[in-house]
């Protein structure tokens, strides 16, 4: 059973003091390449994650989300109160030494309880401190199962596609055979006109000054270079052993890439073979349809 390179997969957690939402994604990659994007508190869990991808998901271009909402609506920045204690206290001590009767930020007169330079004070620099966030070892084990369930919906969605590239596939391969059937009966047939038109030729020229134990095998030669009949054999092994290995249980897209290949070569040299129009033609539909295939082959595990 074959399994697409492309897939997704997601999952959804409500804890207590958090709702997350993680995400998987896949494309197509030569070897696995996979990346992680979550919060900085579990950043030491990366290095597993990255590992779990590589042993489940094996090849492609991974992308892991974990997205984090407080589910309260507290924030992590708290005022510095010394901090602003410290700015209040050199403001007073400027205008006393300034002499000054007027409040500098609104140019009103000063009350002695006077709030206005509050909203000054909030603007001042170190003010607001971000409070450090602690990792959680309980939220964690509920996220990594969040995580497996994201990657098992990801399996699947692979092994969905991976049924559809598998019938569009073997339509195709089905299709290659009943060319190659097709082209049998005009490769005979060519090489009956070969002959005759060989023997046609020869009954035009003078045979006495020819050794005619040198033109035999010439003539044998020549018509075995242009016999088909082990690319035909070779051909139908080819189609047959990508159609098991294709059925088989373990990964294999580069496996049948390499097969598609060796199919290649052997539709390129019969095509060199044939020099009867309809061959040809048949031909031409046999490349068309094993880049096709080959296009296929790309999103396959």
């Amino acid at each position: 059973m074959i399994q697409s390179m492309t897939g997704y997969g997601k999952a959804e957690l409500n804890l207590t003091n958090a709702n997350f939402t993680i995400e998987v994604k896949s494309l197509n990659s030569k070897q696995i390449d996979a990346s992680v994007k979550m919060s900085s508190v579990y950043r030491d869990k990366e290095i597993g994650l990255r590992k779990l991808l590589s042993e489940k998901l094996q090849r492609g271009k991974i992308e892991l989300s974990i997205w984090r909402e407080k589910s309260e609506s507290s924030s992590n920045y708290k005022i510095n109160t010394a901090v602003i204690k410290g700015y209040h206290h050199q403001i007073l001590q400027l205008k006393k030494d300034l002499g000054l009767k007027w409040n500098m930020w609104t140019l009103t007169p000063f009350k002695a309880e006077s709030t206005d330079i509050i909203p000054a004070l909030l603007k001042m620099p170190d003010v607001l401190t971000k409070g450090e966030e602690k990792s959680d070892d309980n939220e964690w084990e509920e996220i990594a199962k969040g995580v497996n369930t994201a990657i098992d919906n990801l399996l699947q969605f692979r092994m969905d596609e991976g049924k559809k590239l598998e019938e569009d596939i073997t339509s195709r391969i089905n299709t290659l055979a009943r060319l190659l059937t097709e082209i049998a009966p005009f490769a005979k047939q060519r090489i009956e006109k070969v002959k005759k038109s060989l023997a046609d030729k020869l009954a035009e020229i003078d045979t006495k000054n020819i050794d005619e134990n040198r033109f035999e095998q010439e003539l044998i030669y020549y018509l075995e270079k242009q016999d088909i009949t082990e690319e035909q054999v070779r051909l139908d092994a080819h189609l047959n052993y990508f159609t098991k290995t294709m059925n088989s249980a373990s990964p294999n897209g580069k496996k049948l890439g390499f097969i598609a290949q060796e199919i290649g070569r052997e539709i390129n040299t019969i095509g060199s073979k044939s020099s009867d129009a309809e061959m040809q033609k048949l031909v031409v539909q046999m490349k068309d349809e094993l880049e096709k295939i080959k296009e296929q082959l790309l999103n396959i595990l």
